[in-house]
């Protein structure tokens, strides 16, 4: 490990722009996307601020950690799919149900009730041909100025990467899974 001397003097220019609602990416073959919207939320509900996350993979009656939170302390969330796409009997019934949950994600966004929208795990009905990737894109390009949102999953569309302010790529470096350790309740559900 290298030691380093702490900066003395602040490292940056304090932004001139003004304050807007931001397009916010989560993506990478990595832990911690959803997490990362997740905290984002929280923040934003500790300032007072209205979220809604909608997860495009869960199923409306998933009782993971996050949900158990939520409604503890009063943030919406909802899941608007049927599990993972191995997992269903359907497909073309997970399509609809993505297209259905769509539809009231993006009232939520353009409404401007909202400060922040999480779009959980959206890229996968994205990149499998399930949402109209044109759709989302003018959606994120009309909401009201103030609204933020904030979208996860893997291999996020390049057209959404160049749209947005902010985008996190989650690298994968070692993870349990690999060394045949299951899922834990509380670290990843």
């Amino acid at each position: 490990m290298q030691i380093e001397t702490p900066p003395t003097a602040k490292p940056y220019d304090k932004p001139a722009g003004e304050r807007r609602g931001l397009v916010i990416v989560h993506t990478g073959d990595g832990k911690g996307k959803s997490t990362a919207a997740f905290g984002l939320a929280l923040r934003a509900h500790g300032r007072g601020k209205p979220v809604k996350v909608y997860q495009f993979m869960k199923v409306p009656t998933a009782r993971f950690g996050e949900h158990r939170m939520f409604e503890q302390i009063g943030i919406p969330i909802e899941g608007l799919g049927d599990g993972f796409s191995w997992k269903s009997q359907d497909l073309e019934r997970s399509a609809q149900l993505a297209r259905d949950g769509w539809a009231r994600a993006r009232e939520a966004i353009l409404s401007g009730a909202w400060f922040m929208v999480v779009l959980d795990e959206i890229t996968y009905p994205l990149v499998y041909g399930w949402l109209p990737l044109d759709e989302v894109l003018d959606t994120l390009r009309q909401r009201p100025r103030e609204v933020h949102v904030v979208l996860t999953g893997r291999r996020c569309p390049a057209e959404i990467v160049e749209l947005a302010d902010t985008v996190t790529e989650m690298r994968l470096v070692k993870h349990a899974f690999q060394a045949g350790v299951p899922a834990q309740r509380g670290i990843e559900d």
